[in-house]
């Protein structure tokens, strides 16, 4: 079975608000318990949804919880069986140390599970600096009260 992009549209919805909202219970159902995780910040792959856990809750404990994170340039391509979503993610978070801002692009793979489409896998790489990225930099973070407006943000 083919995903519509709206199926998919709604899976990446309900994991970027439930990561917007520090959602620890909402956003770890989510993914796969198979799942693997690339991030830029991390020396080595997540191989399951266990290890990023263990990694969310460490964050957790030195303080650190989203304040605010939207997506937008959303692209979803369908596959029998699931679809690969990217987007680019503009996040703020509290930490121990005050608030951050940042901007990154991710991909998300979602396959069937049963009649759910779960993350399988998640990579979030850094927005790279050159001809545009200042503009990208710049942009505010909005929480997922900013709602869906049909220019790609959720």
């Amino acid at each position: 079975m083919t995903p519509s992009t709206d199926q998919v549209r709604a899976a990446a919805s309900e994991l970027v608000d439930a990561f917007a909202a520090t959602d620890t219970e909402r956003y770890f159902s989510c993914f796969a318990e198979d799942a693997s995780f690339v991030f830029h910040t991390e020396p080595e792959r997540l191989d399951g949804r266990a290890a990023y856990e263990e990694l969310w809750h460490s964050w957790l404990r030195s303080g650190w919880r989203v304040t605010a994170c939207e997506s937008t340039h959303q692209r979803i391509q369908p596959f029998p069986g699931g679809a690969v979503f990217s987007h680019d993610v503009a996040t703020s978070v509290s930490t121990a140390d005050g608030e951050e801002s940042y901007r990154e692009r991710e991909t998300i793979v979602f396959a069937y599970d049963g009649e759910r489409l779960l993350a399988v896998y998640e990579h979030l790489s850094a927005v790279p600096d050159g001809p545009g990225a200042e503009s990208q930099a710049a942009a505010p973070a909005a929480g997922p009260a900013a709602g869906r407006d049909g220019e790609g943000r959720l």
